[in-house]
């Protein structure tokens, strides 16, 4: 490579705005990724008509780095319904946003998930959270989410029915010991946009990034084995010389690149699809367990939200399970199958098993103190630099934040 050009290891949607903020302000870059496709943790697989993202995932629009940086029309966004509903006592019980399904909020206000006073309580932290800018929530005092809620006095049921499988299906952990920073920053985020997905899958996303980077700026199949100063040498002992390299890799990588300690601690998660002639559930919203009875936390019908994601004539259904189980996928699924057979009745067992992901890296773990700084140097040494979720918020938006500002130290660096 010629001197002044930037080598990116690594093409998720960190290294991607990473790379992107380079070529706009007139630096060539090279993004090196060793797997066949960019997105990193974002990809969406095409099966027998079928787009299956590895791992259940949504976009929250009102993420301040992700709006600017993405075209969401073009990702012809489809929203869920503001809400869930949560299993318990053997049926569904809606909850709603108040403030943008009045109707459903009322609803809300009758059913066993919480009591009235708990119902009160959410309205009043969310205008809150909304009062208060994106700076003011991720510096407020930290705690795990558990105690936050605790102190604001939701009572244990509100907890177990409501925010531990919603926030645990977000934070991909079941304990809530996710820093209350996190939670407050997410909260704001449900408050201001939508919850979407891309109409053909969440892998659009990185896949638009990547378009808009010039021929030749991404190299797919390339294992990165050494970074230095000075470039980095491929797994087959390829040399490349750069002006300077960013690391924007999961963190476990990029401790093993850098030679340094990053903290590497995860959350993981288990996806099976299914599809189905008939949806379990006609209307865009997410089904949660609210009595914590067997392995899946959370439901969702993706081909109900956005119609790409199956063909037509059929339904593909999500069923996440927090954490990677032990049990082989044949007795998961069997597993799976019970617990929605409570749900859904006898239909459940015409489903057609598609494919299960088991991610053991999914999410950065952020227990308190994780979050302070909010914004982790991205500057290692010399001209050496890296990026991912794990410098700032675990969140998409942290990502492509984290890219950015990576970008930024580069351009200082090299001039």
């Amino acid at each position: 490579m010629a001197s002044g050009e930037v080598i990116v290891v690594g093409a998720g949607v960190s290294g991607l705005c990473c790379a992107l903020w380079l070529q706009e302000h007139g630096v060539r870059p090279l993004v090196l990724e060793a797997s066949d496709g960019v997105g990193g943790r974002v990809r969406t697989d095409e099966h027998e008509g079928f787009l299956l993202d590895r791992g259940f995932q949504v976009l929250l629009t009102a993420y301040p780095e992700v709006r600017r940086v993405l075209n969401y029309d073009a990702l012809d966004l489809r929203a869920f319904y503001p809400g869930a509903k949560v299993h318990a006592e053997g049926e569904f019980f809606r909850v709603a946003d108040p403030f943008r399904r009045p109707v459903g909020g009322l609803v809300t206000l009758l059913t066993p998930v919480g009591s009235l006073a708990d119902k009160l309580r959410v309205g009043r932290l969310r205008l809150e959270v909304m009062r208060d800018s994106v700076e003011e929530t991720l510096r407020a005092p930290d705690e795990s989410t558990a105690w936050f809620l605790a102190s604001r006095g939701f009572s244990p049921r509100m907890v177990e029915r409501f925010f531990r499988p919603f926030f645990g299906g977000v934070f991909l952990e079941d304990e809530l010991s996710t820093s209350a920073r996190l939670f407050r920053f997410l909260y704001k985020m449900f408050g201001e946009g939508k919850i979407a997905l891309p109409n053909r899958g969440m892998g659009q996303i990185p896949v638009q990034l990547a378009r808009r980077l010039q021929d030749g700026g991404i190299r797919l199949g390339a294992l990165v084995r050494e970074v230095r100063d000075g470039g980095v040498v491929l797994e087959s002992g390829e040399e490349l010389r750069a002006n300077a390299v960013v690391v924007a890799t999961e963190a476990p990588v990029a401790g093993r690149l850098l030679g340094r300690q990053i903290p590497a601690a995860a959350h993981g998660t288990t996806c099976l699809y299914f599809s189905a002639v008939e949806p379990p559930e006609r209307e865009p919203i997410l089904l949660l367990e609210g009595e914590g009875r067997g392995p899946v936390n959370n439901v969702a019908v993706p081909s109900q939200v956005a119609p790409g994601y199956a063909p037509k004539g059929e339904a593909l259904i999500a069923a996440t399970v927090l954490g990677v189980p032990r049990a082989g996928d044949a007795e998961l699924e069997q597993a799976v199958r019970t617990q929605l057979t409570g749900w859904f009745g006898t239909a459940v067992r015409g489903w057609r098993h598609l494919r299960t992901y088991r991610i053991p890296y999914a999410l950065p773990a952020q227990p308190p103190g994780a979050l302070e700084p909010v914004e982790k140097p991205v500057h290692v040494r010399g001209r050496i630099f890296t990026c991912g979720d794990h410098r700032g918020t675990a969140s998409l938006n942290g990502a492509m934040l984290a890219g950015r500002r990576a970008a930024e130290a580069v351009l200082q660096v090299i001039g």
